[in-house]
C-alpha cells in the first residue's frame, strides 16, 4: 500500500511564496506518476501539476502556470512543488497523488490511484 504525506503548507501573504513536499512510503516511486490537487472551501477538487515519473514531462494548470513548479526527487521518494507569487485565490487544501498505470493522464483526478490527506495553504491579502 502506498502512502503519501505532503507537508510544507502554512500561513503567507499575498506575493509570498511557500514550497511543499510530498513523501511517498509502502511502493516504487519511481514508477509513479505524480501530480499536486488542490480543494477550496466549497469547491470542486482541481488539477495543479502533473509530472511523469522521470520527470521529463510536466504540466500545469493555466492558473498556475508561470507561478507553481512541480519536480521530483527519484532517490527521496519526493515530489515537490515550488509556488511562487501566491494569490489568496490558491488558498485551498492541498493533496499530492500517485498515477500507478503506464498512462500518464496528468490532470484526470479520477485516474489517480493513491492520495495523501492534504496540507492547508493559505494565501492572505
Amino acid at each position: 500500500q502506498v502512502q503519501l504525506v505532503e507537508s510544507g503548507g502554512g500561513l503567507v501573504q499575498a506575493g509570498g511564496s511557500l514550497r511543499l513536499s510530498c513523501v511517498a512510503s509502502g511502493g516504487t516511486f519511481s514508477a509513479y506518476h505524480m501530480g499536486w490537487f488542490r480543494q477550496g472551501a466549497g469547491k470542486e477538487r482541481e488539477f495543479v501539476a502533473a509530472i511523469t515519473r522521470s520527470g521529463g514531462i510536466t504540466n500545469y494548470a493555466n492558473s498556475v502556470k508561470g507561478r507553481f513548479t512541480i519536480s521530483r526527487d527519484n532517490a527521496k521518494d519526493t515530489v515537490y512543488l515550488q509556488m511562487n507569487s501566491l494569490q489568496p485565490e490558491d488558498t485551498a487544501v492541498y493533496y499530492c497523488a500517485a498515477e500507478i498505470s503506464f498512462r500518464y493522464t496528468a490532470s484526470d483526478y479520477s485516474k489517480y490511484d493513491y492520495w495523501g490527506q492534504g496540507t492547508q495553504v493559505t494565501v492572505s491579502s
